[in-house]
């Protein structure tokens, strides 16, 4: 799945519109699954990472569903 984003240049000020890309590409995980595809990741390693992930994430949906 592809997805396209826009970033707007205004005043010709391409360093704000570059650093908001790399906040939006970071928030979107972009580096994080570069970095995984360009080095070798055992087995062991990736079961663990995804485990630790997904604790994570469940921690935090039951944060926000407490806050509700």
């Amino acid at each position: 799945m592809e997805e396209v984003i826009k970033i707007e240049v205004k005043d010709n000020n391409v360093e704000q519109a570059l650093r908001v890309l790399k906040r939006k590409l970071q928030k979107d995980g972009f580096f994080k699954d570069i970095k995984l595809k360009n080095t070798y990741e055992k087995p062991s390693e990736k079961k663990k990472r995804i485990k630790q992930e997904n604790a994570k994430r469940a921690k935090k949906i039951q944060k926000m569903r407490n806050r509700i």
